[in-house]
């Protein structure tokens, strides 16, 4: 897919520095450092915004692009910058605050090792583990997630009751990064009046075959279809956004 798509400087630079922070045989931890490393100095936001114009004109992959951008059940817009591939997925999420989505409040880890960036606005953040049996802790359902046969719809199992014990919660503001190894379970939202924007990178080759959901508000449908923009949707978002990070 790469070897057809157009690159203007911010673009080819971008690959370049995905590819040779992040190929090679890395141990977890080691992939995420070096993912927030990635994220951190791509994020910083004249050169985000650089990299957005000329995702914007149609540099780099906008079809395979649009076609993997939405809003996501956890209530953010997911707008993917540099498909890499199965090894690197770059994207931007932009977080409303307030916004309703189904999964708004679920736990859940995901499929390969992650790091995000705070370009704008400010997150929470939870973290999670599955605590013993016994008294305490949050009581929730738990659900396997994956992606349907033929079809672009997040599906999910029911996995029985469990119970999660909260391991830290913190605020990160415009500037900051985390990085998280594929099995963390946490919790992300925009806690403040105005949007956040965050830069978000999945890394690995090695992925998990789906990702484990817990959610305490109720039972979840059993699959969600994911609705992708179209192509001049997507450019448009892209040009949005690059102008509100210019008038940020």
């Amino acid at each position: 897919m790469e070897d057809e798509c157009r690159g203007g400087r911010q673009v080819l630079a971008a690959r370049g520095l995905l590819t040779g922070s992040l190929d090679g045989e890395l141990a977890e931890h080691e992939l995420t450092e070096a993912a927030r490393r990635v994220v951190t100095e791509l994020g910083v936001p004249g050169r985000l915004v650089e990299l957005l114009d000329e995702l914007a004109a149609g540099e780099g992959d906008p079809h395979g692009c649009a076609r993997l951008s939405y809003r996501h059940v956890l209530g953010f817009d997911k707008l993917l910058l540099i498909d890499g591939g199965p090894r690197h997925m770059l994207r931007v999420h932009v977080w409303r605050p307030g916004a309703g989505a189904i999964g708004r409040e679920d736990i859940h880890n995901h499929r390969s090792p992650l790091a995000s960036y705070v370009v704008r606005g400010r997150l929470a953040m939870e973290l999670y583990e599955v605590a013993a049996d016994g008294p305490g802790g949050l009581a929730a359902a738990r659900y396997e997630e994956a992606l349907a046969e033929r079809t672009a719809s997040w599906t999910l199992r029911p996995a029985g009751p469990a119970r999660l014990r909260l391991t830290h919660a913190g605020r990160y503001a415009a500037g900051s990064s985390y990085a998280l190894p594929a099995h963390t379970l946490h919790r992300a939202w925009c806690d403040t009046d105005e949007p956040a924007v965050t830069l978000f990178l999945e890394t690995g080759a090695r992925r998990r075959r789906h990702t484990d959901v817990f959610t305490a508000a109720g039972p979840h449908p059993g699959a969600v279809a994911k609705v992708p923009l179209a192509v001049p949707e997507y450019l448009g978002a892209l040009r949005g956004l690059a102008e509100r990070l210019r008038a940020w």
